[in-house]
Formats: C-alpha cells, sequence, structure tokens
C-alpha cells in the first residue's frame, strides 16, 4: 500500500516558506531548520510564539530579522543569561541562523559555510537590512520536443 499525503506536515515555525507550497524537503529545508534552532538556541525562545503585546514577535526569524535590520539583534539574547553571555558567539548565532532561514533557498548557506562561520573560520554573512520577501517560481513548464519528421529519400 502506498502512502499519499494531502497536506504538508511538519512543526510550526520549522517549515521553510517553499516546502508549504511544494511538500517536498529538500536539503536546503534542512538548513532552514538548523537556522531555526540556532535562533531558538540564541534567543532562548520557541521558534514560534504567541505573543499578545506585539504579534510581530511571533516567528522568531522575523522577529530576530527586523531587529538586525535595525542592528539591534543582540536584544533578542536569551534574558536567562543576563549580560554574562559572549556578545561575538550569540551575534554568531543569530546572523548565522538568519542566513540559514533565509526566505530563499538559494541564498541559504551550505552546512560546510555554515559550521565555518559558526567556527570562526570564516566572517559573518551580511544580510539585507529587511528580511527578504518569499516568491516562488515554480520550474519551468519544459516540454520534450518531438524529433522533427524527416522525410524519407
Amino acid at each position: 500500500m502506498v502512502s499519499q499525503t494531502t497536506n504538508v506536515a511538519g512543526t510550526m515555525g520549522y517549515m521553510p516558506p517553499e516546502y508549504e507550497i511544494t511538500g517536498k524537503a529538500t536539503k536546503e529545508s534542512d538548513i532552514y531548520r538548523f537556522g531555526v534552532v540556532l535562533l531558538e538556541i540564541a534567543c532562548g525562545r520557541k521558534s514560534v510564539e504567541i505573543i499578545k503585546t506585539n504579534p510581530s514577535e511571533r516567528s522568531s526569524v522575523n522577529w530576530v530579522w527586523e531587529l538586525y535590520g535595525t542592528q539591534k539583534h543582540l536584544e533578542a539574547a536569551d534574558p536567562s543569561q543576563g549580560m554574562d553571555f559572549d556578545d561575538q558567539l550569540v551575534e554568531c548565532l543569530m546572523i548565522v541562523g538568519l542566513w540559514c532561514a533565509h526566505p530563499d533557498c538559494k541564498l541559504r548557506p551550505s552546512i560546510e559555510k555554515a559550521i565555518r562561520v559558526l567556527q570562526f573560520d570564516s566572517s559573518l554573512p551580511i544580510l539585507p537590512s529587511k528580511m527578504p520577501v518569499f516568491t516562488y517560481q515554480s520550474p519551468a513548464n519544459v516540454r520534450p520536443t518531438a524529433a522533427p519528421l524527416i522525410p524519407p529519400s
């Protein structure tokens, strides 16, 4: 018996935008999830929280990217750490987390590139100050071309 899924299944906050349309997991969707986990570690909060006072804080990706755009992303650091956290490490976790959770799956890093930055072997990426808007382009409808008919000679 073949299993069929009619709805996208996954945990809110961990599903990349393209997965909600295609329903297909890829290595890029794994990178997205990795980025969300990095943000959870840095911020000490779940990937999605319903916060009545500020609806924009619902998604950690949106919230941290908004703070990043105003250069206040360290304000999202885990409050349980008080002021005893390593600014450079937390900033690295946040920026690599945003990079991995980029709305455009083609602009997400490979896991190797992300790890090199996390190990401080490569410099931090420069991200846009505003979170890019997700756009999806379906693959072009490619029709196989028929072989030209060659009349017999």
